[in-house]
């Protein structure tokens, strides 16, 4: 269930603003960087990159276009987060930037299931999406497609963590995501 406003007896009971909390912040950039360095040696393991610098046009030409898809994604997995936050609430939500995030946001509250998929959504769509793709096109567009993966996982920090975070709240939690603060709400005491 899912509500425009807030149940009587609510009250709330936290949040999590990765602009304003430090130690939030640390944890989701830190654990992007060890996702982004962790999937780096995996992706150099299954298929060793190699460079010359007579391939130098090609690579920025690929640069460019990788630099391109980062973009695409990255308004693709806020897209993703966006429709499901207006199927779940009908309101239309909100989109931005601010320099470090992202964000897709909304005035709804949301429990904790709907927040689940709201919040895991764009990792496992776009995710199965490229992990197809790194499987299925030749292996000299792999690592076009691995980048994006290792994007999508590791952009999905902030995501992961919130979803671990609930894990520890009240049953009948209640959730508001304004893009980059969520605040938590409960009628438990």
């Amino acid at each position: 269930m899912n509500y425009t406003v807030l149940p009587s007896g609510y009250r709330r009971i936290g949040g999590v603003d990765l602009l304003q909390d430090r130690r939030s912040m640390l944890i989701v950039n830190l654990g992007a960087i060890v996702i982004a360095l962790l999937l780096l040696l995996l992706g150099l393991r299954l298929h060793p990159f190699r460079f010359s610098i007579r391939s130098m046009p090609s690579f920025l030409l690929w640069f460019f276009l990788l630099l391109g898809g980062l973009v695409l994604y990255i308004i693709l997995h806020e897209l993703i987060h966006g429709i499901f936050m207006r199927h779940y609430s009908g309101l239309r939500p909100r989109y931005g930037f601010n320099g470090l995030y992202a964000y897709a946001g909304s005035d709804a509250f949301f429990d904790r299931k709907s927040y689940l998929v709201i919040s895991l959504a764009p990792v496992v769509l776009l995710g199965a999406v490229l992990l197809l793709l790194c499987a299925l096109l030749p292996s000299s567009l792999f690592w076009f497609f691995y980048l994006l993966q290792i994007q999508n996982l590791s952009g999905a920090a902030g995501d992961l963590y919130l979803c671990l975070l609930l894990q520890k709240m009240p049953a009948d939690l209640l959730i508001r995501d304004s893009g980059v603060a969520m605040e938590f709400y409960s009628a438990e005491s």
